[in-house]
């Protein structure tokens, strides 16, 4: 079939790869367009253009997609079908309508749940233990298309979200290719709406802790905001990034308020609202991230301490 291929990260570049392997034919890379990166704020291009350069696809970045000469260009291409791994945008019903199988999108989580441009920082923040990819006829919704295949596969207990990116890209490649191989015969199914959950954008503020919560939600949600934005919390008056965590369940911080150091030698141990956890390594504000250890000896931290 004639593919054109849209997507921008890295997490998009397995499946770019798996298409541009098999017997499709990828006429063009779509993606967003070059944005300035490091000190220097370079103008870098997206991975997956990179990647089309080094092998002679066409490539198209369009700054916006609802005008301009893009939408007729992308009618032009006459392609079979398009393929979305995080392309970033959404899709007019012109583009939606111009291959002549449909769009063809790689979610990754398992539909309707976790809708939105963050489904597996939601995933693991929200406690699930099993995930996956789904393919779907993209609509004008958000997420809200016909169901076509889906794979599972589970969560580890201290898996983050970077990690679970990893494997979850390369599932999407092979579900992708699964997908295309049977699409003309297959029947698409309705995603049941009212089991829907929503997966937004992620901002910064989502990474606070409520010392409140109990040491696995806390350390859930510690997974689900790394690589970005990081667990957030306050010490002694200045802002701490936490990046792993223990969840210790059985200690008993019932006299304890929440986001107190219960233990500060070879482990830092923090109170929460049910047991307690450990901050395996956390970065102070304008310092580099340090093991828990490290942190007690440089902080001179003591037990009696509060996180907020």
């Amino acid at each position: 079939m004639r593919v054109v291929f849209m997507g921008t990260p890295a997490y998009a570049v397995p499946t770019l790869r798996a298409l541009l392997g098999s017997e499709h034919e990828v006429i063009a890379v779509v993606a967003q367009p070059d944005r300035p990166a490091g000190r220097g704020r370079l103008l870098v291009s997206p991975p997956t253009v990179t990647l089309a350069r080094e092998l002679g696809v066409r490539t198209m970045q369009p700054k916006g997609v609802r005008s301009g000469p893009f939408p007729p260009n992308f009618v032009g291409l006459g392609a079979d079908v398009a393929v979305v791994v995080a392309y970033g945008r959404i899709l007019t019903p012109t583009l939606l309508g111009a291959p002549r199988l449909g769009c063809v999108n790689a979610h990754g989580s398992l539909l309707p749940r976790y809708r939105g441009a963050a489904p597996i920082q939601w995933s693991i923040a929200s406690g699930e233990t099993l995930t996956g990819v789904t393919t779907m006829l993209m609509d004008e919704g958000l997420d809200t298309g016909d169901m076509l295949l889906e794979r599972s596969i589970p969560i580890g207990a201290d898996e983050t979200a970077a990690e679970l990116a990893l494997r979850l890209a390369e599932l999407s490649a092979q579900v992708v290719l699964e997908t295309l191989a049977v699409l003309p015969d297959l029947q698409p199914r309705p995603q049941d709406h009212s089991q829907h959950s929503v997966a937004p954008i992620l901002t910064k503020q989502h990474g606070c802790i409520d010392w409140s919560w109990s040491a696995q939600r806390i350390h859930d949600l510690v997974r689900g905001m790394n690589p970005w934005p990081m667990g957030q919390a306050m010490f002694r008056g200045e802002p701490i990034r936490v990046h792993s965590t223990r969840p210790v369940p059985d200690w008993d911080a019932c006299d304890v308020a929440p986001g107190t150091v219960v233990e500060a030698r070879k482990r830092l141990l923090v109170a929460t609202g049910q047991g307690a956890i450990e901050l395996i390594q956390a970065q102070p504000a304008n310092r580099r991230c340090l093991p828990g250890a490290a942190l007690i000896c440089g902080q001179r931290i003591l037990a009696g301490e509060v996180f907020a």
